[in-house]
């Protein structure tokens, strides 16, 4: 590992070849580029959790940490290895303060790997707008967390109003191993009888106030036609925030999938005796790796968003964002700012500065771009509109 202190763009990109010459190559190829925003105190267990997807899905690991923006002068510090501690990839941990986090792309756009598909996940409170964030804007895939903000429930309306095809949240992926246990408990039942079933009701018994609940219980809405409410459990929810589910069906039947409090779950259905399945507590690493394997749309996430938040058309936006520049440090900036900084190009009214692009390396087919200079800390990067991979 070498640690470069107050350094800049162009020194990490040369470092990071430098390393790959001398060291061989430790893979020959990786599967995406995968970009960590994280707080300080959260860097550690980002760490952790983007070493063992990364360990499943070969990547370049870049973890972007913003310290300090209203630091007076802007600073790079970068830690850049290749095989250790962060999985056997290359992996590059960036410090920035002062204005340079504002600018994170400038320092990681030459980074990227060449023709591989950019993940970023938010590994703190998610960003209001998606498109405020240049890093968001570059990705294929975008990666939040609700359950990391103060409101959950809001969290979910603000990623609704917030949606492009693309998106998704880990109090979604949470939701993984009850359904597919209750998909798997229906198609059981329809096994038995030889002919479909059909859901006529049922609830969600759990934490209202939690993201998880709320989003198995607006996929099965939406997959069943009929109304499933969160309701509050008599029993202290797990980590999930469910205790149970229940679904009425037709027939007069009914099934039941309850939590044993011991990483598994107790199935009842007719005619069937009592069955007990895994259902265990996944490790942060394991969510991240899950959301890897997929890089297209998630339609039955934005079907159940839809249900839980009210919102129409989410599967039918456009997956392609304009950067919206917007400073942190001028709260009396209007959301969608009329012109740039005094020193940038004005925009007319309305306007959204384009996203930045990966550059361009003519002739050379290594991963990165040893002659690529970040921009000037302070100062808004103009860059072309995100072209689709």
């Amino acid at each position: 590992m070498t640690t470069l202190w107050d350094t800049t763009g162009s020194a990490v990109v040369k470092e990071l070849a430098a390393q790959r010459r001398t060291g061989g190559a430790v893979m020959s190829g990786v599967a995406l580029t995968l970009v960590v925003v994280a707080d300080e105190g959260r860097v550690a267990e980002a760490e952790q959790a983007a070493t063992a997807a990364a360990e499943v899905h070969p990547c370049r690991l870049l973890i972007v940490v913003r310290r300090q923006i209203e630091a007076p002068v802007p600073r790079l510090d970068a830690e850049v290895q290749i095989g250790g501690r962060l999985g056997p990839g290359e992996a590059v941990v960036m410090r920035m303060y002062g204005r340079l986090g504002l600018h994170a792309e400038s320092v990681v756009l030459p980074l990227l790997a060449a023709d591989a598909p950019v993940v970023t996940w938010w590994h703190e409170a998610p960003p209001e707008r998606i498109a405020r964030d240049a890093l968001g804007v570059i990705a294929d895939r975008r990666i939040t967390d609700a359950s990391m903000s103060p409101d959950p429930i809001a969290a979910l309306r603000t990623r609704a109003d917030d949606y492009a095809p693309g998106d998704t949240d880990l109090t979604w992926t949470r939701s993984t191993p009850w359904r597919a246990t209750l998909a798997s408990t229906i198609d059981s039942v329809a096994g038995r009888r030889g002919e479909p079933v059909r859901v006529l009701g049922g609830q969600v018994e759990g934490d209202p106030a939690n993201a998880t609940a709320r989003l198995v219980a607006g996929w099965l809405a939406s997959r069943c036609g009929c109304a499933v409410p969160v309701v509050p459990s008599t029993r202290v929810p797990g980590p999930s925030g469910i205790a149970g589910v229940v679904l009425q069906l037709d027939e007069d039947e009914e099934v039941r999938l309850q939590d044993d409090r011991k990483g598994g779950a107790v199935i009842q259905q007719p005619f069937r005796p009592e069955a007990v399945v895994a259902l265990p507590d996944r490790s942060l690493g394991e969510l991240i790796g899950e959301e890897l394997r997929r890089l297209d749309s998630d339609e039955p996430y934005s079907e159940a968003l839809e249900s839980v938040t009210g919102a129409t058309g989410l599967a039918a936006r456009s997956a392609d964002r304009d950067h919206v520049w917007f400073d942190p440090m001028r709260p009396e900036q209007a959301v969608e700012p009329t012109s740039a900084d005094a020193d940038g190009p004005v925009l007319p009214s309305g306007a959204a500065a384009p996203a930045p692009t990966v550059p361009d390396v003519p002739g050379d087919t290594d991963e990165v771009t040893p002659d690529a200079e970040p921009a000037a800390p302070g100062r808004r990067t103009p860059a072309a509109k995100k072209a689709r991979t």
